[in-house]
């Protein structure tokens, strides 16, 4: 059974490479190893090695600390999030899409964008 932290990084590395539009194939390439490794990485059946992680963080464009963001807040995750958010959002590729393209929109498209969506979940 795979680490809570390999797991955890395993995930901001997706979630990272997602925001970047960035296939498992092009990262794989950029630090020289095969997409399959790639995909055991992001699920976190295998550990990522300090090299290796500090390789994937220069093809991600991030500092290695990025991949340990919010390791902590995890132990009382489930007493803060509202039920209606899946309970692994780094994963849900619809999210992801979501913020990526949301941060596509020009900044005071965007600024009028999150308001609008601000004003629509207090009235749902």
């Amino acid at each position: 059974m795979p680490h809570k932290v390999d797991v955890h990084v395993g995930q901001r590395i997706r979630q990272r490479r997602w925001l970047a539009g960035m296939t498992q194939q092009k990262l794989a390439e950029l630090v020289g190893i095969k997409f399959q490794q790639i995909q055991k990485y992001e699920t976190g059946a295998n550990r990522v090695s300090a090299s290796r992680l500090w390789d994937i963080a220069d093809a991600l464009n991030v500092e290695v600390s990025h991949f340990f963001e919010g390791l902590e807040a995890e132990k009382t995750k489930n007493e803060t999030i509202p039920e209606n958010i899946p309970a692994d959002l780094i994963g849900d590729k619809e999210a992801m899409d979501l913020v990526r393209s949301y941060y596509a929109i020009p900044e005071n498209q965007r600024r009028r964008l999150f308001e609008l969506a601000r004003v629509l979940s207090d009235v749902a």
